[in-house]
């Protein structure tokens, strides 16, 4: 059962994918890389922050070289 109101501060996995503009795989393929972490809720529904989210937005964004993040070497 999905949370009907998660915590302020936190976004289901559906709602950081929407706030995001990106599928909800797109979330869990964050997290399995690196970018997003989890800050709470259960293995299968779990919480993000929403600072998290926009930062892992941002980071997984690719710039106009086709690099990824800000430090991208």
């Amino acid at each position: 059962m999905e949370y009907l109101l998660p915590p302020i501060g936190t976004l289901t996995t559906s709602m950081a994918a929407m706030s995001a503009g990106v599928q909800p795989a797109t979330i869990r393929d964050w997290v399995r890389r690196g970018i997003l972490t989890r800050c709470g809720g259960s293995p299968k529904r779990p919480l993000y922050r929403v600072t998290d989210v926009e930062a892992a937005r941002s980071a997984a964004k690719p710039t106009r070289n086709g690099q990824r993040g800000v430090n991208a070497a």
